[in-house]
Order: structure tokens, then C-alpha cells, then sequence
């Protein structure tokens, strides 16, 4: 009978997959317990492939290892282990059963766990990323840089200390929020690129494997080749924690991105901006007791997931001292680096599906540039002014700004005014401005043109390494 997830414990296993377990079930296959037997399984019978290879396992063994592979079920597994309280024990003495007697005494020659467990954990995330986590971020990515470009030249007031500042654009805005993630996205896919896996032995010097094979880093290499897989450049019973936590640092740091993307968001709906924000579905309820209420929540979901998985970064820091050639502090915590995973996946998700369908409100936007009666073109009249050679310009322009605020007038009616601006007030540069204050933002439109340009080509050079990437399974 299937469990009644409700009585999961996990978030990710209960409310979590009830509004996305589509999702979660595509990471599931590289994730869940269940692929740790089956991945775990694969590299027991990569093994003896290259054995047979090698001449030391009869012929055909590696055709015998991949219907074992096939018929291992992690409950036979698990219910072995009841009785060695030893997992790849328990795998070995179940693939046994699979095979030919002659065939048995090999299965796991000269490996000890940790060749396995620590393979297979590559292998699985590498896979999970390459099929399910990469091809998602692509998509936000995706997304992040259409709107670039659609939003080019909308113009919006920028924000600095939550202040208005001087005008951007939309699209300017969302090729920082494109050029940050992307910048991640690349070191996400740099850190797969360096996923090791080991086959040396219990302390990682080949005792073992050198009593029967004449050069074992050769073969090392060769199994791991099998799987897709370098070896680690050096390795004691582990391989170089550093390779994983180079991987899971550049996920959460793509996190922070989407996190502050989300932050962004969620402010830009204020009421007293709007100047963008989620659309409010059909049905959707704001508040129990406030109906007329927007919420941005899936905005702040993003950032509340963030909030609970970015401190798990110390863990996997803590995950890199082993004593010695190893010991077992990290048999626990290394379980939840999954979650990280797929939590950040879940959010990737959630960020994608409510920047498809964002609400930008032009009105909101035009009415939000006039608020202050130009008080943004304090910068240019400064810098016009300090031109002019009047070396207090900062202070002059700083008291202007302060009278225009007391007196309720606008920026213009005191330049007008005041003859000290007299020499700017004739100025064909400011009086386009003063037409026209909304083309003060700078080369907004350009850089956001010329850096959509580039991620739309990297783009491309992502999605074509998951459609290269080949998972491991044995058919």
C-alpha cells in the first residue's frame, strides 16, 4: 500500500510534493534511497566489467553483473543489512545471488565501501543536475533574459537604501538579476565538471588492488571511466571532500540570487509602489480576514526556503575534516545534501513559474519617476554645474534640492530661479532634460542589450552540455 505522505515528516516530503511532486519525482530517481542501491549497484558492476576486461573474471561476467544490477531492490538490500548492519555488505551479498558461483567471490574484489558510497554520490548528483537541476536553472535563466530585452527601454526608478536614486530601466534591472544567476549557473556546471570518484582501497594507496593488477590507477581509471567519472587526484577511504562542497557552495550561492531576485520582487509590490508583482489568480486568497489583500507569497516562499537551507553551507564545511585516512562524523550529514538540492530546486521552480506570468504595471512606473518633481536630475545638474568650474557645485545643487522640498517645487522651477544656475538653465543638454526627464538613464538600454547578448549565447553552451551528459544505467 503507498504511504499516505502526510505522515511524511520532511516539508519536502509532504506539503512540498503535494503542490510540485512532479518535480521531486524526477529528482527522486537520483536522489532517493532508492538510487543510492541502484547507483551503488552500478559501480559494483562497472568493476567487474573492467575486470573482464582485464582478464581476471570470466568471459561474459560484465552481461551477468547487469542482470544483477537489474534485479537488486533496495528492500532486499535493506533487509540484508538488518542482519550485517553493514550496507555495501549487505549490496554485495544480495548482487551474489544474481550470478553465477564462479562469478560471486569477485563482486567487490579489492574495494572497500567508500569506493563505492562515495562513487555512487557523484554520480548521483552529477546525474540529478545534468537531467533535472541545470535544465531548470536554464529555464529561469531563460526567462530572466527575455525579460530583459522585452524591458529594455522601460524606464524605472532605481533604488539605492530604499531611496529613489536616478532612473534605470526594467530591463537593465533584469540583466543583473540574468548575469548574477548565470554567473552561478557557470560555476554550478564547472563544480559537475569536477565530481571525482575513487577505486584505491580502504586507505586510498591500492594495498589492495596491487596484489593483482599491475598498474591499479590504470584501472581505477578505467572503472571510473565506465561511469563516466575521473578519479580524484589523490584520495585516502574518501574522495576529496572539496569537490562536492565546491559543487553544493556554487548552489547556494545561487540561492542568495534568487533569493534577492525574490526580495526585489516582493518590495516592487508594495502598495505604495506596484510598480511589479505576482498575478493573483483565479480563487487566490490574500488574507483569512483582509480580502481585498495580494500577497506576494510565493515571493517570500523563495526567500523563506532560503532562509532555512543557506546556514546547511557550515555543515558541508564541517564535512571536510576526517580524521586521519577517515572516520564516520560525516555518515549522517552528508544524507541531507539532497535536500539542499532539492529544495533549491523546488524554488528555481517556484521563482520561474511567477516570473512567466509578471505583472509590470506601466502606470505605476511613470507615476513612481515624477513622485519627487525630478529630483533625481540633482546628479546631472551637479556634474553640469562642477563642469562650469563652481567648485561648490555638490553643496549648491544639495541646498537647491532642500528648497525645492520645502517649498514644494519642482527642480526646474529653481534652476529657473536661482542665477547661479543661470549658465545651466541655457544648456541644451539640461533642457532636454528638462523635456524629457524619464532619458536620464544613463546606458541602461545598451549594457542590458550587450549583456542579454552574451547569456543568450551561454545559454546555448548549457543546454548543450545536459543534452551531452549521459546517465549511468546499465540497460
Amino acid at each position: 500500500m503507498q504511504r499516505d505522505i502526510f505522515l511524511n515528516i520532511s516539508p519536502l516530503d509532504a506539503r512540498y510534493y503535494k503542490s510540485n511532486g512532479e518535480l521531486i519525482d524526477e529528482l527522486s530517481r537520483y536522489l532517493s534511497e532508492n538510487s543510492v542501491i541502484k547507483y551503488e549497484a552500478a559501480v559494483e558492476t562497472a568493476m567487474i566489467i573492467v575486470m573482464e576486461r582485464y582478464g581476471i573474471v570470466p568471459a561474459g561476467s560484465g552481461e551477468e553483473m547487469k542482470k544483477a544490477y537489474h534485479a537488486v531492490t533496495p528492500e532486499e538490500v535493506y533487509e540484508e543489512e538488518a542482519k550485517t548492519r553493514h550496507n555495501i555488505r549487505a549490496l554485495v551479498n544480495v548482487m551474489q545471488r544474481y550470478v553465477p558461483d564462479e562469478l560471486a567471490p569477485y563482486i567487490h574484489l579489492s574495494a572497500t565501501s567508500e569506493d563505492i558510497t562515495g562513487t555512487a554520490y557523484a554520480l548521483r548528483v552529477r546525474d540529478s543536475f545534468y537531467r533535472v537541476v541545470v535544465p531548470k536553472c536554464i529555464e529561469l535563466l531563460e526567462v530572466l533574459v527575455d525579460i530583459a530585452i522585452r524591458e529594455a527601454d522601460t524606464v524605472q526608478m532605481g533604488r539605492t537604501h530604499g531611496q529613489h536614486a536616478v532612473p534605470v530601466t526594467v530591463g537593465y534591472l533584469f540583466s543583473g538579476y540574468s548575469d548574477r544567476f548565470g554567473g552561478r549557473l557557470m560555476k554550478v556546471v564547472e563544480a559537475l565538471r569536477e565530481l571525482r570518484g575513487k577505486m584505491s582501497g580502504a586507505v586510498g594507496a591500492y594495498n589492495a588492488s596491487s596484489l593483482f593488477i599491475e598498474d591499479p590507477r590504470k584501472f581505477e581509471e578505467e572503472v571510473l571511466g565506465e561511469l563516466g567519472l575521473r578519479p580524484a587526484n589523490f584520495s585516502s577511504q574518501i574522495v576529496e571532500p572539496e569537490y562536492l562542497l565546491d559543487l553544493i557552495h556554487a548552489v547556494v550561492s545561487a540561492f542568495g540570487v534568487l533569493a534577492n531576485i525574490a526580495d526585489d520582487m516582493r518590495h516592487l509590490q508594495r502598495t505604495e509602489i506596484g510598480e511589479m508583482g505576482e498575478r493573483f489568480e483565479k480563487g487566490q486568497v490574500g488574507s483569512s480576514t483582509m480580502p481585498h489583500k495580494r500577497n506576494p507569497w510565493n515571493f517570500e516562499h523563495v526567500k523563506s526556503m532560503w532562509k532555512e537551507f543557506v546556514p546547511r553551507i557550515l555543515t558541508r564545511y564541517y564535512d571536510q575534516i576526517s580524521e586521519h585516512q577517515r572516520d564516520l562524523t560525516n555518515s549522517a550529514s552528508a544524507r541531507f545534501v539532497v535536500e539542499i538540492i532539492t529544495a533549491f530546486t523546488l524554488a528555481v521552480d517556484r521563482l520561474l513559474k511567477q516570473l512567466k506570468k509578471l505583472v509590470i504595471d506601466s502606470n505605476n512606473l511613470k507615476k513612481n519617476i515624477k513622485l519627487t518633481g525630478g529630483m533625481f536630475l540633482a546628479e546631472p545638474l551637479y556634474i553640469l554645474l562642477a563642469s562650469k568650474g563652481f567648485g561648490e557645485a555638490h553643496g549648491i545643487v544639495k541646498e537647491a534640492t532642500l528648497r525645492a522640498e520645502q517649498e514644494r517645487k519642482s527642480v526646474f522651477e529653481i534652476v529657473e530661479q536661482d542665477e547661479k544656475f543661470s549658465e545651466i538653465a541655457k544648456l541644451d543638454i539640461w533642457n532636454a532634460l528638462k523635456e524629457n526627464p524619464e532619458s536620464y538613464t544613463g546606458r541602461a538600454s545598451e549594457r542590458t542589450r550587450e549583456i542579454t547578448k552574451f547569456w543568450k549565447k551561454q545559454l546555448k553552451e548549457f543546454g548543450s552540455a545536459c543534452k551531452a551528459h549521459s546517465v549511468v544505467q546499465y540497460d
